[in-house]
């Protein structure tokens, strides 16, 4: 029978709780060994004994296996396409104000999730980096295009990171309770000078 007739058939597809489960442990575990760039859909179901279409049928893409692989939001990937949809020259306030709007409407934010896990869980900590490096950190650098925009880009992570570990785990007031506009108009101009601030001098 031709591949497309299964969607006739919902209690093949409905039912697969067991087959779902299946496929995301093998594809967690091909993703910590390959990476996402190294690891296909059709690797993962050839391991997992299903169809391909059955993976995209569960997860849509790819990128939506990776997301519940690492048990991410689906929110992230279009909040991360609103950073890159404006100039550089106003993109330190628009990381910042993206990113809290995110973590705060989050019950899942993946910053706080690639700190908790680091000790407890670091093949989803390694998948969690993989992730924002390619997303974020290697998107920024291209951006920019510097000979430092590396080591900006860098620079950047160190920002956030500190911002999510003091908001949302340490909670360190007053940044635990400030606003999204407050920290976005005091936070994200030392962001903006990471990205295009004045470096010193060698």
């Amino acid at each position: 029978m031709a591949e497309h007739d299964d969607h006739r058939r919902p209690g093949r597809w409905r039912s697969g709780a067991e087959s779902k489960q299946r496929v995301l442990q093998v594809a967690r575990e091909l993703f910590d060994r390959n990476g996402y760039n190294g690891t296909t859909v059709r690797a993962i179901a050839t391991a997992a004994a299903v169809d391909p279409a059955m993976v995209f049928y569960f997860f849509g893409t790819k990128q939506g296996l990776f997301s519940a692989v690492i048990d991410m939001s689906d929110n992230v990937p279009p909040a991360i396409e609103s950073i890159f949809a404006g100039g550089v020259d106003t993109m330190g306030e628009r990381i910042v104000r993206t990113l809290v709007q995110n973590l705060d409407n989050s019950d899942r934010p993946p910053l706080v999730m690639l700190t908790r896990s680091a000790t407890t869980d670091p093949r989803s900590e390694a998948l969690l980096r993989e992730f924002i490096d390619r997303e974020i950190t290697d998107r920024l650098a291209a951006l920019l295009d510097t000979p430092d925009a590396a080591l900006r880009a860098g620079m950047v992570n160190v920002q956030i990171l500190g911002l999510a570990v003091a908001r949302y785990i340490v909670r360190i007031e007053p940044i635990a309770s400030a606003s999204v506009h407050e920290l976005a108009t005091t936070f994200g101009p030392l962001v903006q000078h990471c990205l295009t601030g004045r470096t010193a001098a060698p």
